[in-house]
């Protein structure tokens, strides 16, 4: 079908060209960007803890009374804990993944550094925490009993072994052994020495994406106040009914403090990413809208040119144009109105994700999502215009002779 036709009709509404094709053009645009983003907030929320998540639930008590003793309290809530049948593990923690809260530190390769290496979480707990939050070592051994220490704000210096993940290895130390290197954590402080690397830990800080992934355990627990954190893991199926049973246990066996709902690893994931998933159903809400909008838009505005021409419809039927060919010519202008607000907003689309790049720290959008995007426009355009270029194509050349 020739383009000449086409497009002298279409310049006869030139104000109406320009509005549905950019129309289509902010909307292909948006969906496009928008889709990205969800797939981004997508793939953060996805993202692997490094913790047994499934079978996992922490639980913290805050004491009152002058003669609560934390360190008493620590030493019988975990003996009562590790003896409940069903607990595979459980150990003391100050934080953990995805709380956003905790500590962090910088670590230095030499005492006379000025700026650190790189910067790290920080979970301090005890020989047991490392299996209590499931994580997996792969190079190293985990700390034993004699290594463990105490940590308040009278503090100083670091222990002398650590155990860290192995993306901090890695950027510490590219492309070598971490294990048996020393690491300053206070340049004032003697060194730390590397004895374990741990395949994942995630820092509690689910959107600082420069320290994710690196985190250090130390063998420490934090002794001072009156609050503590457990993180307790089950055996598979029954952390939900261990939960109850050894929250009931800690107000039992130590009635001088309060003891905090129970939370599960899961509802952790779920609370630290629940601003993302907002974002993620207002995103699928506005695509949605957009999509609606502009097929709506191509079906009003064909709806209005068969309607302007419905004489010239009839002539054409009556010089032998045949349905199809009506159909087909309704088609046609409709794939030149979509192709030219796509490629606007193809320039469009790419030039926004320009501007969030520099302004939000996005990541750059694969170059498919345009290409896919103006596919799926294209066909929701021929579908919108189906309707009313049925209708024209239905048009009997006596009804447009009458219309005269």
């Amino acid at each position: 079908m020739e383009l000449r036709p086409i497009l002298s009709a279409l310049m006869r509404s030139r104000v109406a060209l320009v509005l549905l094709g950019l129309q289509i053009a902010l909307t292909l645009a948006i969906v496009c960007n928008s889709l990205f983003i969800i797939s981004e907030r997508a793939a953060l929320m996805e993202r692997p803890s490094g913790m047994n998540e499934r079978d996992t639930f922490v639980l913290a008590s805050i004491g009152f009374g002058a003669d609560f003793n934390l360190k008493n309290a620590i030493a019988d809530d975990l003996a009562m804990l590790r003896a409940l049948p069903g607990v595979v593990e459980a150990a003391p923690i100050n934080s953990l993944p995805m709380t956003n809260g905790g500590w962090s530190s910088g670590l230095s390769l030499t005492r006379e550094q000025k700026t650190s290496s790189a910067y790290s979480a920080m979970y301090f707990s005890d020989d047991h925490g490392l299996d209590a939050m499931g994580a997996r070592l792969i190079a190293g051994r985990p700390y034993r009993p004699d290594e463990l220490g105490e940590r308040s704000r009278k503090t100083k210096g670091w222990p002398p072994v650590i155990i860290i993940t192995r993306a901090l290895g890695n950027k510490l130390w590219p492309g070598q052994d971490p294990i048996g290197k020393s690491v300053w954590l206070d340049t004032d402080a003697d060194a730390s020495t590397v004895i374990g690397i741990i395949d994942r830990l995630q820092a509690p800080w689910v959107h600082n994406d420069e320290v994710v992934e690196f985190a250090t355990l130390l063998p420490e627990v934090i002794n001072e106040g009156a609050f503590i954190r457990y993180i307790i893991r089950t055996a598979p199926g029954q952390r939900d009914a261990l939960m109850k049973t050894a929250e009931a246990k800690l107000a039992e066996i130590n009635p001088n403090r309060i003891v905090r709902e129970g939370k599960t690893v899961e509802k952790i994931r779920a609370d630290a990413y629940s601003d993302d998933r907002a974002m993620m159903i207002i995103l699928g809400v506005v695509i949605a809208s957009l999509l609606i909008i502009t097929a709506l838009g191509i079906v009003g505005m064909a709806s209005f040119w068969v309607t302007q021409r419905t004489k010239q419809i009839g002539t054409r039927r009556a010089l032998g144009a045949t349905r199809g060919a009506i159909l087909r010519y309704f088609l046609a202008e409709n794939f030149v109105i979509t192709s030219i607000g796509l490629v606007l907003g193809a320039g469009l689309a790419y030039g926004f994700n320009v501007w969030l790049i520099q302004h939000y720290q996005t990541q750059a959008m694969p170059w498919y999502y345009v290409p896919v995007g103006c596919l799926s426009l294209w066909l929701l355009g021929q579908l919108a215009v189906l309707g009313p270029a049925r209708r024209a194509s239905r048009v009997p050349p006596a009804m447009a002779t009458r219309s005269i």
